[in-house]
């Protein structure tokens, strides 16, 4: 504590009503957008670097460096016309030009290393149906793809394909995770690892708002790295952090009424934002088990049924969330279904496992792996599953033990979740495409069907986004009929803020851009 507050001063002469302040418990370990995987990294990446496209609070897709582009009738080629106005944070690593602007070939350079093996970037996937890509000219890039995949303007919004440039990377080496040299709103200004890191406005920065007014607002941001929870709270409460975007179970009482309300003691100081986050939560069955219960269409039908969706997110989450009864693509994306394709039915699913145990001769034991933060709901399912003739032990391990363990097929079942990458359907269908067998692939289930391959080759070659949907829907009535997974619920974003902040806007995939935040 006595580190955070000394550190409170770095900011000099700055007034705190030109600071945002937050803390990231998780910690940060890069800078560097080719390990923008996760949102403790990402969130302050957004804020020091810029790419092709960018996606508005809508997540519609909008230009960012790249001004302008055409795509080819057939899908495959991209040509992107860039702005010439766009200039890289000023460096030492310039020399005494002391910054230049982005050009086409910067783009080049920052796709070959996000593809090289040797950078070990975990994003290098993003480009795996890229083709060629080239400089047309200086200020004109061309993207060629391998096949059409409508959902590629999508991928080029994530933070992975962020332009950086070569003198930096050769200058810093390895180093450049904590010495960030990007063209975004801020510019990197110090980081001490495990106490703060501070982001400093970039004078130069391209973009405008609507008036005209030159962004981003803000002098600085502050971000801090308690790893107690419960002291992340405490000082959110009593001002020193401007945004909270945890919600933890040990003051969650205290922020929110039983209804997922914010309890009164606290609307005076604190807003409180909900909205669709795109991540479903679910249960995922690895079909291939030796298991003959987790082979068993009807157990997994009565599992889908046999436990009530609201009341666990009524009585274990205070409300924030949807129950997933629609299938498998969550609330807020295009292609989440309009119908019910999962009730609740304790009589219909106690049902179909008295004819598995009849038919088979045994009762159904099945193991459900999850980690420490959602034993809780585990421990629901396995009570409910009791009711239905279904005995669930919980095998609790660590999240990386769990992650590793789901993606080399030893869990029966598992507890998941699925976070869009990008926003479009196709990233949650990818997980159930044959040709994506883990542990090369997200299809952790192993499920395997003719006709849903056939349908998610055909939208591939779909650039009508409304037919396109149509197929994901069809799609995903096919998963709710074969049931590899149990939807649980999709998930809600709850965000958090002092009163005196303007302009933090929500959005479905949980960014936090900062570009036109100010605080009174």
């Amino acid at each position: 504590m006595s580190l955070f507050f000394s550190s409170c001063s770095t900011e000099n002469s700055i007034k705190d009503s030109d600071v945002f302040r937050y803390n990231e418990f998780r910690n940060i370990t890069s800078l560097d957008p080719a390990f923008a995987r996760n949102p403790q990294n990402i969130w302050p990446i957004q804020q020091l670097f810029n790419g092709l496209v960018q996606l508005d609070d809508s997540l519609n897709i909008k230009p960012e460096i790249a001004k302008s582009w055409t795509i080819s009738k057939d899908g495959k080629q991209y040509i992107f016309e860039l702005r010439k106005d766009v200039y890289f944070h000023n460096s030492k690593v310039f020399g005494s030009q002391k910054t230049r602007n982005v050009n086409a070939e910067d783009f080049v350079y920052s796709f070959n290393r996000l593809k090289d093996e040797k950078t070990g970037s975990p994003g290098g996937w993003v480009l795996q149906n890229v083709k060629n890509y080239k400089a047309l000219s200086t200020y004109s890039l061309l993207i060629e793809l391998k096949q059409p995949f409508p959902a590629f303007l999508g991928l080029l919004t994530m933070r992975y394909c962020s332009v950086v440039p070569h003198e930096a990377i050769l200058f810093y080496k390895d180093d450049f995770r904590s010495n960030p040299v990007g063209t975004g709103p801020f510019k990197f200004k110090k980081w001490e690892e495990d106490v703060k890191l501070v982001l400093r406005k970039n004078y130069n920065y391209f973009e405008k708002d609507e008036e005209g007014r030159e962004l981003p607002y803000l002098e600085a941001v502050a971000i801090s790295f308690l790893p107690d929870i419960q002291s992340e709270f405490m000082l959110f409460n009593q001002g020193k952090f401007d945004f909270l975007n945890s919600l933890d179970t040990s003051y969650k009482d205290d922020l929110l009424t039983p209804m997922g309300q914010l309890q009164e003691k606290h609307s005076k100081h604190i807003r409180m934002e909900k909205g669709p986050y795109l991540n479903t939560e679910y249960i995922g069955f690895y079909l291939k088990s030796d298991n003959i219960a987790i082979r068993s269409k009807k157990i997994r039908e009565a599992m889908n049924i046999g436990f009530d969706r609201e009341k666990m997110i009524l009585f274990l989450r205070n409300t924030i969330g949807f129950p997933a009864f629609q299938g498998f693509i969550p609330k807020g994306l295009p292609g989440h279904g309009d119908k019910n394709l999962t009730n609740y039915n304790p009589q219909k699913a106690k049902k179909l496992v008295e004819e598995f145990i009849e038919e088979n001769g045994v009762t159904p034991v099945i193991h459900l792996a999850t980690d420490i933060n959602y034993l809780d709901i585990c421990e629901y399912l396995q009570r409910a599953f009791q009711n239905i003739g279904i005995e669930i032990i919980i095998d609790l391990m660590p999240t990386a033990t769990l992650r590793q363990a789901k993606s080399a097929g030893n869990l029966e079942s598992f507890r998941a979740s699925w976070i869009a990458d990008y926003p479009d359907a196709e990233n949650y269908l990818s997980l159930f495409y044959s040709k994506n067998f883990s542990p090369t692939g997200p299809n952790y289930t192993h499920f395997e069907n003719d006709d849903f391959d056939k349908k998610y080759l055909k939208t591939m070659m779909i650039s009508d986004t409304e037919k396109r949907v149509s197929y994901y829907k069809i799609m995903d009535e096919i998963l709710m009929t074969e049931f590899p997974v149990i939807p649980l619920y999709y998930d809600q974003a709850v965000r958090f803020s002092r009163k005196n902040i303007r302009g933090l806007e929500m959005n479905s995939i949980n960014l936090l851009n900062l570009k036109r935040v100010s605080k009174d």
